[in-house]
């Protein structure tokens, strides 16, 4: 077989497989991104007279016919296919003949990539968004169900004001609904169309028509000019990631208040049986082992930003294979928070708050007593919050050593 930029000479075997890495396996999520832009693609050509209508014809229904037969999986992409584009144009000329070598013409195999990628990261984006609303469905419902619960708000991990549980649920279900937006916001930097840039500056005396393109594949702009298509590589991928990041940082803090909640100590929480785990050597034990690995996931999501952020910060502008690197973290932080946040909504689905061992330290109701001082008798605030602090003073306070009071 011959890949897309060859020339006839050999290619070493250890470098195909360094040079290729994880493409081949990792690419299977864009194969149908790439059939869709390569659609487009054709289309275009054949409207500017550059291949016949027949060629585009034959072009697309192979592709399409292509692209069914992968998700039927008929066919996978190889090693020695080295990647999705590869393998597919050539299944492409397999099965049509020579017109399928007429598809590359006016693209690089570099805005090729980005128009596939940046296809799937729209849906993998809008998807994510989805999947939080289910979430925040989730947490509404358990609001909705046990809302009047009465929890102790904390500070400092000890028990400062009164809160509840639709109070603890709002405050996640606030922070996803940000997260929702975030996700959006981040569409207006991955929706625009970098096909028709090729290698980065452009196709010389090629009358392409680029917002047709962008018309067929519904992208919001087309990505002008061409010189700032591969400067742009890596943006949008780091700002999908960094969104990520704060929301699995939420889901950790959720997770992490749950842990808490459900320890003997506290037992604030039941967790349905089914989303606990036993001990090899211990009996009794149910173990909470998914809201451990959440609480650890923000820890790669953060690091996945981070291998994001450090793969293009010193790159010169046009394009470099580094780039190819920005998959694995991209795809491994999108299929995380994907099945984080489909794996909180069903435990919280099956959670429990147990309001009969809850109990609230009598002087969580301090600065409401002070509230009321202040409201019932004029004083000012700060009279009434130490005539309140009286009451709690530590034996030590009362001879002069008062501990540092922090809110």
């Amino acid at each position: 077989m011959s890949r897309l930029w060859e020339k006839g000479l050999p290619l070493d075997e250890r470098v195909l497989r360094y040079t290729a890495g994880e493409d081949h396996l990792l690419d299977a999520r864009l194969v149908a991104y790439d059939v869709l832009g390569s659609v487009a693609h054709a289309r275009m050509l054949a409207e500017q007279d550059l291949i016949s209508a027949a060629d585009c014809d034959v072009i697309c229904d192979g592709l399409q016919s292509l692209g069914d037969s992968f998700a039927a999986g008929d066919w996978h992409i190889r090693l020695e296919d080295e990647d999705a584009h590869t393998a597919l144009e050539t299944r492409l000329t397999d099965a049509i003949g020579p017109a399928g070598g007429r598809l590359h013409l006016g693209r690089s195999r570099n805005d090729q990539v980005l128009t596939a990628l940046r296809l799937y990261l729209r849906d993998a984006a809008s998807d994510l968004a989805d999947r939080i609303t289910g979430l925040r469905t989730a947490i509404d419902s358990l609001s909705n169900r046990q809302g009047d619960v009465e929890l102790p708000g904390y500070t400092h991990m000890q028990h400062a004001m009164p809160s509840s549980v639709a109070l603890w649920c709002g405050g996640f279900e606030e922070g996803f609904e940000d997260a929702v937006t975030g996700l959006r916001s981040v569409l207006q930097r991955i929706n625009k169309n970098p096909l028709g840039s090729a290698a980065g500056y452009g196709t010389p005396g090629l009358p392409l028509n680029r917002e047709s393109t962008s018309q067929k594949l519904e992208f919001d702009s087309t990505q002008e000019p061409v010189t700032a298509v591969q400067l742009s590589r890596g943006k949008a991928e780091s700002a999908l990631l960094f969104e990520i990041a704060l929301l699995m940082q939420d889901l950790s803090r959720m997770a992490s208040d749950l842990l808490l909640f459900y320890t003997q100590e506290f037992a604030y929480v039941s967790l349905a049986a089914e989303v606990t785990t036993g001990s090899s050597i211990m009996p009794q034990k149910r173990n909470p082992d998914v809201l451990e690995l959440l609480r650890a996931s923000s820890a790669t999501a953060q690091a996945c930003l981070d291998e994001s952020l450090m793969i293009t910060a010193k790159l010169p502008s046009g394009y470099h294979r580094d780039l190819q690197r920005l998959k694995s973290p991209l795809f491994r932080s999108i299929d995380l928070a994907i099945e984080s946040v489909d794996i909180m909504a069903y435990i919280i689905e099956g959670l429990q708050f147990l309001p009969d061992n809850i109990q609230l330290d009598e002087g969580i109701f301090a600065t409401a007593e002070a509230y009321r001082l202040v409201r019932d008798e004029g004083i000012p605030f700060r009279d009434a919050y130490r005539q309140v602090a009286k009451r709690y003073a530590a034996p030590s306070a009362e001879n002069g050593s008062s501990p540092v009071e922090k809110s």
